[in-house]
């Protein structure tokens, strides 16, 4: 499995600014083989799981999420804003993807990646003639 971002296009390219209203971070993750499985684990803190999006197009495997950060009046300082996540990566032919699973628990996001059943070896009966 590798990582596959989308290229930026023209259209997405936008001028310099000193603070845009939403942008994208890639989670941090990990991706572990377990028995007949891969498992990638995505931490998304503060993620509304509404807004949770795992889907797989093309061998794609996509991660979405967002947060959604209010506050109560206007703020004399800021640091922390909303933040979307967004992650890519491509799957091998391994992947059995009608089996893919996902579960979003504490802000971490597991992703279950079963493995296809490989073709088992089998004896041919040999007929004499």
């Amino acid at each position: 499995m590798t990582e596959k971002t989308v290229p930026v296009t023209k259209e997405m390219q936008t001028p310099a600014v000193t603070r845009e209203e939403s942008f994208y971070v890639a989670p941090p993750v990990d991706i572990y083989e377990e028995g007949e499985k891969l498992v990638v684990i995505a931490d998304l803190p503060c993620a509304e799981q509404d807004s949770i999006k795992v889907g797989v197009e093309n061998n794609v495997l996509t991660i979405q999420a967002s947060t959604k950060f209010e506050t109560k009046g206007e703020a004399a300082y800021r640091e922390f804003d909303s933040v979307h996540f967004f992650r890519q990566f491509e799957l091998s032919n391994e992947v059995d993807i009608p089996k893919i699973g996902a579960e979003f628990k504490n802000g971490v996001l597991t992703v279950d990646l079963p493995k296809v059943e490989q073709a088992k070896p089998r004896q041919i009966a040999v007929k004499v003639a």
